[in-house]
């Protein structure tokens, strides 16, 4: 994983998402051939969005609160927060070029 995408846990969680800056967050796990397929896109969209977005990850076997308080079912799901609230959710696979755009529409 790139040095430009974080991992979150239960400690660190609320007071990234609450940061001025928009953050992506992925919920994913180890085991979801999904997850694993959309990594290699978030890691561009990282370097290439950089300065205007964070992007991070939370493993929801290891942060299973977490994923249950934001009614996580599926992943990979993604959450965009904008001063700690939820402005976007974005369930599954998606084009990168689709994913940007729908990024690029909030910041």
């Amino acid at each position: 994983m790139s040095d430009k995408i974080t991992n979150l846990t239960s400690d660190t969680f609320k007071s990234a998402v609450a940061a001025t800056t928009p953050v992506l967050v992925d919920f994913w796990a180890p085991w979801c051939g999904p997850c694993k397929a959309i990594a290699p896109v978030l890691e561009e969209l990282a370097g290439e969005l950089e300065g205007k977005l964070q992007i991070s990850k939370v493993n929801v076997d290891e942060n299973d609160t977490i994923a249950a308080e934001y009614g996580i079912r599926a992943i990979p799901t993604m959450l965009l927060f904008k001063g700690g609230q939820v402005v976007e959710q974005i369930v599954g696979m998606m084009p990168k070029a689709a994913l940007k755009a729908k990024l690029e529409s909030h910041l």
